[in-house]
């Protein structure tokens, strides 16, 4: 049983689901708690169990009688796995597992803000698992840096991508002209572009910046991301672009449903995040499809690109500096276009595919079942996706 906030967009959203159809091949069950959300159906195409509870609740009540609620189905369906996605999840999960024989595991996506004990404590339910999953190296570190988790309990999993539907291969021109239209993108423009929910961190005010600072009128900025709320911040943007007359070379797309058709028009794709990201999927996306990719100079980007090979690193806030990277990106020749893309789809097909990261996460969750099961499980075979999980099986009937 996988826990989760809500299922909506996002990284940690996808993984779940990414999980869930694993599960579900592997001849597994595969159960979701969420608030539910946009991406419910999904699950129900696969076949998995949706139920529905206020997981994403930071209410300390509403999260104690989760606990309880979740006990109830852990008990109902046999579940001898709780895999928590989240930390309000994590604390009602840690509660429920204490009372059943399930095994807890959690996942951390992001390293969370720590402004105080209060929340030092808040954050520490993702620590208190019998195996955290980091989906990056910087994430193990954060984790180990913060809450003193031994090296034993930490499995770094990478989070990974459907490269059936992240590969130029896979963008047919209509798409590619339909979204053209939407956006109505000038013809010739070479179009930079953003993908990245409206938040000060994630470092939009930082591209614009940079796109005042190439003093070129070819250039076209897609920002896609809905400000979810955040209304101040997405106004000071709009702002910013009307003061230094970019009204026609700016765009704030509040939504895409076709990233893989989004990222084919793009000549430069940007990730500008000031504060360092857990992982960063757009990298990796932008790399799977054969775009240059510049992004900001640490956490999980600096393990998903290669410095000077597959994409650009700049220093996190320095819109110079990306200036410069946009304007040697947009330079390439044809020729070291193709190179480029060349090498960074070899290296996401290498490292960072969705095949890779339930493998690794089955093998996570192998683990405790061995400890359940004993040493005579130590001479079996761990399982894949793709594989009969007869063991995970077993213990769930």
């Amino acid at each position: 049983m996988q826990i989760i906030p809500e299922l909506g967009p996002g990284g940690a959203e996808q993984g779940c689901i990414d999980m869930a159809g694993a599960l579900m091949r592997a001849d597994a069950q595969a159960i979701v708690v969420s608030n539910g959300g946009s991406r419910v159906h999904e699950l129900a195409r696969i076949g998995a169990v949706h139920i529905d509870l206020p997981v994403h609740s930071k209410n300390p009540f509403v999260m104690w009688r989760n606990a309880a609620k979740i006990r109830k189905i852990i008990r109902r369906y046999s579940v001898n796995i709780v895999h928590a996605r989240s930390r309000a999840p994590a604390w009602s999960a840690w509660q429920a597992c204490k009372k059943t024989n399930a095994h807890f595991v959690t996942t951390c996506h992001a390293p969370y803000n720590i402004a105080n004990e209060t929340k030092r404590f808040y954050n520490s339910s993702i620590a208190r698992a019998e195996i955290v999953i980091a989906i990056s190296n910087y994430v193990a570190s954060y984790l180990k840096n913060n809450y003193r988790i031994d090296d034993s309990r930490i499995r770094v999993v990478h989070n990974g991508i459907a490269l059936e539907k992240f590969h130029p291969t896979a963008v047919s021109p209509e798409r590619l002209i339909t979204l053209s239209r939407q956006w109505r993108i000038p013809d010739g423009a070479n179009i930079v572009m953003m993908p990245a929910r409206i938040t000060r961190w994630k470092g939009h005010h930082v591209l614009i910046e940079a796109i005042n600072g190439l003093h070129r009128t070819d250039i076209f900025c897609v920002l896609i991301g809905s400000d979810q709320g955040r209304s101040e911040y997405r106004q000071e943007l709009e702002q910013t672009i009307r003061s230094k007359n970019l009204g026609g070379r700016v765009r704030i797309v509040d939504h895409c449903s076709d990233m893989p058709a989004a990222y084919m028009l793009a000549g430069v794709v940007v990730s500008a995040s000031t504060d360092p990201e857990g992982f960063g999927r757009v990298p990796v996306e932008a790399q799977a499809m054969g775009r240059p990719i510049i992004a900001t100079d640490h956490g999980g980007a600096q393990e998903t690109i290669v410095r000077g090979e597959t994409g650009w690193l700049v220093p996190p806030g320095d819109a110079p500096a990306l200036t410069r990277a946009i304007d040697e990106a947009l330079a390439l020749q044809p020729s070291q276009r193709s190179i480029l893309a060349t090498r960074a789809m070899a290296h996401i097909a290498q490292n960072f595919t969705r095949e890779q990261m339930t493998d690794g996460t089955l093998d996570v969750y192998a683990e405790v079942l061995k400890r359940e099961i004993g040493s005579d499980a130590a001479s079996s075979q761990p399982f894949h996706a793709g594989t009969k999980a007869g063991h995970v099986k077993t213990a769930a009937e």
